[in-house]
């Protein structure tokens, strides 16, 4: 946090040796911090000043960077918009908005198709944040309206019969699982792959969690494995998720990791015994290992694993996440405890519609009435 608020004091330094020439955010810190001068003094505005620095500081510090990333994609689409419109990236008004959703899910793509209704809609949160950080005011019932406008177009596409989008991502199963644990080939690769597949689902992961692994953070107990996962984006996705030892030993997830571990360390050297290297690792076409695997990389990984193994409709990086909540739910397991196991809050949308998937079979109003 020192480290943070010295940064911030820097900042502050360079804002005060800045030309005269503000964009509008600046602009209105600059007579925000003059109004607190006006009335407190200018030591206060100054110590006011630096503590509104250390917000933002500190609000940049604990947003993911998928999200930073997703702001930055987002920006750059309004920006093709406006580009396009002949209007400026510096105001949003009730008309420019749902002129913006409506040319998304026209044409707004790169290649001129238009975006699915979700993509737009995450488009189109994202711009408005980018617009405020930017200083832009932006209406909440001019926003209101746009989103309006995004749901009435989607219906009218779904009326059409155009459906776009992928689709919610193929959950993981148990055959699936062995399956793929069947066609894992006796090499280094070959229990890296079992690994991730059969510890991910167990404790449903996102392609960013095993990627973010460190060896630390996959500890042995006499019950199975706990693994510290700390690249979630909220309080309950950052977790220690416990992993029982499974009576069928082909899909064991314990014992598929103490096996890739010892595999590696037998093969590479004790340095990745080390606690600080990755847990799960790179390794090329000719068995050279290549660092720690990516999110991109896991993502890649689950697809090609799953299409080796046969499994009807590949995997993507988000269906052993998808997996676990469902076949939880299929094996009578408590909401609470999925929540818990997998890092959703405990009645997370998400979580309670993958779990839809099979109570909409079993707990169905329709069901017997006829």
């Amino acid at each position: 946090m020192t480290a943070i608020f010295e940064a911030a004091a820097g900042d502050l330094v360079e804002r005060e040796s800045a030309p005269a020439v503000l964009d509008p955010a600046a602009a209105e810190r600059q007579a925000l911090i003059e109004r607190w001068a006006e009335r407190h003094g200018v030591d206060a505005a100054r110590r006011l000043a630096e503590a509104e620095d250390l917000a933002d500081a500190v609000a940049a510090e604990i947003t993911p960077d998928n999200t930073v990333d997703t702001y930055d994609k987002s920006w750059r689409v309004w920006e093709r918009f406006c580009a396009h419109a002949g209007l400026p990236g510096l105001e949003a008004t009730r008309g420019s908005l749902v002129a913006f959703v409506t040319w998304m899910l026209r044409q707004g793509q790169q290649n001129g198709k238009g975006y699915a209704p979700t993509s737009a809609s995450t488009h189109l949160a994202a711009a408005v944040v980018g617009l405020r950080q930017r200083g832009v005011t932006v209406s909440g019932d001019d926003q209101a309206e746009a989103r309006a406008a995004l749901e009435g177009l989607a219906v009218k596409l779904l009326q059409a019969g155009e459906r776009r989008g992928r689709g919610q991502a193929a959950g993981a199963d148990i055959d699936g699982l062995r399956a793929i644990a069947r066609a894992c080939p006796d090499t280094l690769t070959g229990d890296r792959d079992k690994a991730l597949i059969l510890t991910g689902f167990h404790y449903a992961s996102r392609s960013q969690d095993p990627a973010g692994l460190l060896t630390d953070d996959v500890t042995l107990h006499p019950r199975g494995l706990v693994v510290a996962v700390l690249t979630g984006k909220t309080k309950h996705s950052v977790r220690n998720a416990k992993i029982r030892y499974t009576d069928d030993p082909e899909i064991c997830p314990v014992r598929a990791w103490t096996a890739y571990r010892a595999r590696l360390v037998a093969e590479h050297g004790e340095r990745w015994a080390d606690p600080s290297t990755p847990a799960f690792v790179g390794i090329d076409r000719w068995g050279h290992v290549t660092g720690g695997m990516v999110p991109d990389s896991v993502t890649r990984a689950i697809k090609r694993i799953s299409t080796r193994a046969g499994v009807p409709i590949a995997w993507t990086g988000h269906s052993l996440r998808i997996g676990l909540a469902s076949v939880a739910r299929r094996a009578g397991r408590d909401g609470i405890a999925i929540a818990d196991q997998g890092g959703w809050a405990r009645h997370s949308r998400s979580m309670l519609g993958y779990m839809q998937r099979e109570d909409g079979w079993d707990d169905n109003a329709a069901a017997g009435l006829t």
